[in-house]
C-alpha cells in the first residue's frame, strides 16, 4: 500500500520532471535565438532539481535539480517561513559580475585521479568546502577545477532552493535563470553511488552530497550543480561529485532555514546567496 508520504514524494518527483521538461523546450528556443541574434550557443544545465532533484534536479535546484514545483501537491505556505518573519542571514554580495565566457568543448582531462581535490564555495553566507571525488567523478571534476580557474562561478547567485519532497539549493548558473551553462556539456559519472533504484525509481541522495543538475536527459551536466541539506529521494541520474564539510553544512543549514520565496516548496531562496568566489585547490 502507498502511504501519503510515498504519494506525495512522488508527486514531487513527477513535478520536477515536469518543470525540468519546460526548461529544455525553453533553452532550445533560447538556443536559437542565441544563435540568430550573436552566434552564441547557450548550453542549458538545470539541474537540481534546477532539476530533476526533486523529481526535481534537472539543471535548475538549484537545485535542485523533475519538476517539483510543477508536479507535487500544493504545498501549504508554513513550508517556508513568511517573509516578514525572515531576516536575511547573509550578507552584500562583494562587487563583481558574472562572467560571460563560453566554451565550445570540455577541457582537456588535466586532474590527478588520485589527488585529493576541494571545491570551496566563498559566499555571502559563509565558506562552504566541498571535498571532491576526483576518482568516481574525474570528467566532472575535472570540469569544475577548470570553470572555477577561469572565474567562472564567481559573483553568481544560487538561484533554486526546494524545501519540499527534495531539500537542495542549486547553484552553478551565471545567468541566474536556470537555463546558464559553460557552452558544453560533460558525461554522467558515479551513478550508482547510492545503491539501485527501488520500486519508487528513486535512491536516496544523502545529506552533504553535491550532485549535477542536468536536462533530464543522459550526459547533458554544464555547470550546475546542486548541495542537498537533507536526505533526498531522487532518481540515480545526477551525478554525485562531492561531500560538503561539516562547516559547510552548517552555512546551507542556515540558508535552507530562510525557507524559499514562493512559500510554495520551489523558488528563489529569500537568503541572499551569491558565491562571491569559487575555487578548487589540490592538496
Amino acid at each position: 500500500m502507498v502511504t501519503k508520504d510515498q504519494r506525495r514524494r512522488q508527486l514531487a518527483r513527477e513535478k520536477f520532471e515536469r518543470q525540468q521538461q519546460r526548461r529544455v523546450q525553453q533553452r532550445k528556443r533560447s538556443t536559437v535565438r542565441n544563435a540568430v541574434i550573436g552566434g552564441v550557443v547557450a548550453v542549458v544545465a538545470i539541474g537540481l532539481v534546477g532539476a530533476y532533484a526533486g523529481g526535481a534536479f534537472d539543471s535548475d535546484s538549484g537545485k535542485k535539480k523533475s519538476d517539483a514545483a510543477n508536479a507535487s501537491p500544493s504545498v501549504s505556505a508554513s513550508a517556508s517561513p513568511s517573509a516578514a518573519a525572515v531576516k536575511d542571514p547573509c550578507a552584500k554580495p562583494a562587487a563583481g559580475k558574472p562572467g560571460t565566457q563560453q566554451w565550445k568543448k570540455e577541457p582537456a582531462q588535466t586532474i590527478d585521479k588520485s589527488a585529493q581535490y576541494t571545491f570551496t564555495l566563498t559566499t555571502t553566507c559563509g565558506a562552504i568546502p566541498i571535498a571532491l571525488e576526483a576518482a568516481k567523478a574525474p570528467e566532472t571534476v575535472n570540469s569544475f577545477d577548470f570553470l572555477a580557474g577561469k572565474g567562472f562561478f564567481d559573483h553568481t547567485k544560487c538561484h533554486r532552493l526546494t524545501t519540499s519532497g527534495i531539500y537542495v539549493l542549486q547553484c552553478g548558473d551565471p545567468t541566474g535563470s536556470g537555463s546558464g551553462g559553460p557552452g558544453y556539456t560533460i558525461g554522467d559519472e558515479n551513478l550508482t553511488a547510492f545503491g539501485k533504484a527501488g520500486a519508487s525509481g528513486s535512491v536516496t541522495y544523502k545529506a552533504g552530497t553535491v550532485a549535477m543538475a542536468n536536462t533530464g536527459q543522459k550526459h547533458t551536466g554544464g555547470s550546475q550543480f546542486f548541495l542537498v541539506y537533507k536526505d533526498s529521494p531522487l532518481p540515480p541520474s545526477y551525478t554525485p561529485f562531492g561531500t560538503i564539510t561539516a562547516d559547510g553544512m552548517k552555512v546551507l543549514s542556515k540558508i535552507a532555514s530562510a525557507g524559499e520565496s514562493t512559500g510554495q516548496g520551489d523558488g528563489a531562496p529569500r537568503a541572499t546567496v551569491v558565491i562571491n568566489k569559487a575555487r578548487v585547490t589540490k592538496s
